[in-house]
């Protein structure tokens, strides 16, 4: 498989250090796409026995660090036991609509039915890492999204209008709901991540998606309760949000992030957000998810290097995707990214 992973590695760019090589990082990596590389089913091992989903992370685990990884990105969302993501998505209705409501929806049950639902994939994750790889991620979700999973977006407008006090009732159970999780989470699972995250895209292309003061009075509170309990583990926090987030990553950074992840560069290059925030947090991705869709293996090669030599010999610097590999990404791009990578750094 090449060069042992070394997780510590990953946890030097997380803590904004200087690294010894270029880091390979991804938020995610399509089961569809490894499955292809591969040849093998993985999403049929991974809805087997839990034998069968140690097989499937176990050759997983192998694909990634052939190609230079030293993380395993893995996270149980939270949204799956709320309504599937479909509320998040704006394919559902509101579960949440008034006092009743918030009243008596299982709160306490949803914590337990996490756990039933994810619990057996960590540990067949933590049986199939070869030595010198750990995990990165943990609980998916961040507060803005598990909140539109219970209320769709344009509904939550409405309702933080028309039953203020619903409204506000809402964040702080689903923010207590995340916080618990977080908590029996690092009990349980902690020793096998060496960086934790959440995913809550807080913005699109132009700007954010909710005002800021809404992030600063429901959001970001809990966000500081969640990253205080990681990083009380003495495990960074790496936070995932797409998105042109300018008017809050001074928030976000006072907050305790160790290092941010996403980018796309209609919003601005990836050496634009190094410039800004270098100094202060560690920086993933880096590579356009359009470059890896739609350029051929020469393209490819050129855009990474051109972005390499842009950011230079910095710390704290992750390098993959600006967002993941997902179903679409085409299997030959991803490889051909992780080579480039991997020449630059002279492995």
């Amino acid at each position: 498989m090449g060069v042992s992973p070394d997780y510590r590695i990953a946890v030097d760019a997380a803590r904004n250090r200087q690294t010894k090589r270029p880091v390979l990082y991804e938020h995610a990596v399509s089961r569809e796409v490894m499955s292809a590389v591969l040849d093998i089913d993985l999403l049929g091992l991974g809805e087997g026995t839990y034998q069968d989903r140690v097989e499937g992370f176990r050759r997983s685990a192998e694909l990634l660090v052939s190609l230079g990884y030293d993380v395993y990105p893995f996270e149980g969302c939270i949204t799956q036991v709320v309504q599937g993501g479909e509320g998040l998505m704006g394919r559902a209705s509101s579960i949440i609509r008034d006092g009743r409501d918030l009243d008596t929806y299982p709160w306490d049950e949803a914590v337990d039915r996490f756990f039933e639902r994810f619990s057996e994939d960590y540990r067949a994750m933590t049986e199939a890492l070869p030595p010198g790889m750990k995990a990165v991620g943990g609980v998916g979700n961040g507060l803005f999204e598990l909140v539109q999973d219970f209320v769709p977006l344009t509904d939550l407008a409405y309702l933080s209008i028309d039953q203020p006090q619903v409204y506000a009732g809402l964040w702080e159970q689903a923010g207590s709901l995340m916080l618990k999780i977080w908590e029996r989470f690092l009990d349980e699972f902690g020793d096998t991540y060496c960086i934790c995250r959440f995913g809550d895209d807080l913005g699109f292309k132009s700007s954010l998606l909710e005002r800021p003061e809404v992030l600063r009075d429901h959001v970001f509170p809990w966000y500081r309760r969640v990253i205080d309990r990681i990083k009380s583990e003495g495990v960074p926090f790496l936070l995932h949000s797409c998105g042109a987030i300018w008017n809050v990553m001074d928030d976000l950074i006072a907050l305790g992030i160790d290092a941010k992840h996403s980018n796309e560069d209609e919003i601005a290059p990836f050496d634009a957000w190094v410039d800004r925030y270098g100094e202060q947090i560690g920086n993933f991705g880096g590579i356009d998810m359009n470059v890896l869709c739609t350029e051929d293996e020469t393209g490819i090669r050129e855009y990474v290097r051109s972005v390499m030599h842009r950011v230079g010999n910095r710390p704290g610097i992750a390098w993959g995707s600006g967002n993941q590999i997902a179903d679409y990404v085409p299997p030959d791009g991803w490889i051909t990214m992780t080579e480039t990578v991997r020449e630059f750094g002279g492995r």
